[in-house]
């Protein structure tokens, strides 16, 4: 993988240091640089153009969640993977919902934190151990009746597989895809990547 370039954003300048400190001793990655709030953060991605912003949620001026929002509307192309202290599920399924790739808990160890950068460059979703915990618990098992292939596509599709390494992964064809695909829209009433991730992680599928 080529180096993935990555914007830092966070209210707390320790922060922001530490995380620096250590992602640069990645070869693969690139600390562009730093932003202390996410309105911060929109106007530095515009200038450096990063692949990657890993941003925290709580923060003033302009939050984690309304960034992200933004992020999704006026520079779709970036990557964001939130960061935070909280295992609050609202706020977890909100970041989903507003357009964020994952969700790591700030006391995950070092060498996570990369896997998670490296899996949102790759198109992939990634939500930590503590995150995934927040999501899955209490939570009812899906009522929607799918077939075995539908769930294996939309398992696919969730973690972010573009049609044709769903088609090689599953052994049909992409047309085949695109069809389970669209039952899968018309089933659940979801037209969204991010939509299908959050009703991937609400029921338990990834």
């Amino acid at each position: 993988m080529s180096s993935i370039n990555v914007l830092l954003v966070d209210d707390h300048i320790l922060v922001l240091d530490g995380l620096r400190a250590r992602l640069e001793l990645e070869n693969n990655i690139n600390v562009l640089g730093t932003a202390n709030n996410g309105l911060e953060a929109l106007e530095q991605s515009k200038k450096l153009k990063p692949d990657v912003v890993l941003m925290d949620v709580s923060m003033p001026v302009l939050n984690g969640i309304e960034a992200a929002k933004r992020f999704q509307s006026e520079q779709p192309d970036i990557k964001i993977l939130m960061l935070s202290m909280h295992q609050d599920k609202e706020y977890i399924l909100s970041l989903i919902q507003a357009g964020a790739s994952g969700y790591v808990l700030k006391d995950v160890p070092a060498a996570e934190l990369v896997l998670a950068i490296e899996t949102v460059m790759r198109g992939g979703s990634y939500f930590s151990s503590g995150a995934s915990q927040a999501l899955f618990h209490g939570q009812e098992d899906t009522k929607e009746e799918l077939t075995k292939r539908e769930l294996a596509v939309l398992k696919e599709l969730a973690i972010g597989a573009a049609n044709k390494t769903i088609a090689k992964n599953l052994n049909i064809s992409v047309r085949t895809v695109e069809t389970h695909r669209q039952n899968l829209k018309n089933k659940l009433g979801i037209h969204s990547a991010a939509g299908l991730t959050k009703y991937a992680i609400e029921n338990k599928l990834i």
